[in-house]
């Protein structure tokens, strides 16, 4: 019986000591997922350092009527400065290109759209995601070539408007398998109808992209491609290599006639 008691004795032990390892190992493990994953601050908070504003009608790096400006560490597209808007839809491009990341960041529609704006421009701007270089643009170049994450948010209550979709100026996309022409295609997205902060991400892994709203995947599609709608807008150069496959490009912030606020840019690589 002594001898019964003491084998159970050191099982119960054995099996407390597994516990213990196992939770032990459990957080050990999320310590090194949180330092693996090593993401890149790409706003500073206090100026536009390591971005480039290219504007529809003005050249590279003419931030015409101080558009993009950073306040109280918000990265903001305003048109407090504008008596009207006439097409000066403008992108501000972080420095680099990327290929393979993550990319998040939080935005929010505020305030009323500037005086002339395009009744489909009211809450509507967008991430481009793989586009051509802000110096390949054109002068008179209102959108670059890309992939557009298209931030959305709701005007008229009960009438809804999706965030989160993928629009193509000068790109084709493929969505399960199938090619897709349309320029804009909708996400499974709610509605935003307020000024909240909304958490926008989208992971780009190889030739497949998916956007994230708020932590929910919305839409995926895979294989984009140069071709369709604007390309004519873009260089010669860029012209002749529709069909090309698109691996990788520059991530632009849009400006389209209706303010809105950026914060917390990241992005990681791998």
């Amino acid at each position: 019986m002594i001898k019964r008691l003491l084998i159970l004795t050191l099982l119960i032990g054995f099996v407390s000591n597994c516990k213990k390892t196992d939770k032990k190992n459990t957080k050990t493990d999320t310590i090194k997922t949180e330092i693996t994953e090593n993401w890149q601050s790409l706003f500073n908070g206090e100026n536009l350092d390591g971005w480039l504003v290219k504007i529809n009608g003005f050249e590279l790096n003419d931030n015409y009527n101080n558009t993009f400006r950073v306040e109280n560490g918000i990265l903001k597209v305003s048109y407090d400065n504008y008596e009207s808007f006439t097409n000066e839809f403008g992108h501000i491009f972080y420095k680099t290109p990327f290929t393979n990341y993550k990319l998040r960041l939080e935005y929010r529609f505020v305030g009323h759209q500037v005086n002339g704006g395009e009744a489909w421009a009211i809450k509507n701007s967008g991430i481009m995601l793989h586009s051509q270089s802000p110096e390949s643009m054109r002068k008179n170049q209102g959108f670059p070539l890309s992939l557009e994450f298209q931030l959305l948010g709701g005007i008229n209550e009960n009438e809804t408007r999706p965030s989160g979709n993928i629009c193509t100026p000068g790109t084709h996309v493929e969505i399960n398998g199938s090619l897709i022409t349309e320029h804009c295609i909708p996400a499974n997205c709610k509605t935003y109808y307020g000024e909240e902060w909304i958490m926008a991400e989208v992971v780009v892994n190889n030739d497949s992209i998916t956007h994230y709203i708020d932590g929910v995947p919305v839409i995926s599609y895979s294989n984009p491609t140069i071709g369709g709608q604007y390309l004519d807008d873009s260089s010669e150069d860029i012209q002749t290599k529709a069909g090309q496959s698109l691996t990788g490009g520059y991530v632009s912030l849009q400006s389209e006639s209706h303010p809105i606020e950026f914060r917390n840019i990241e992005i990681l690589e791998f």
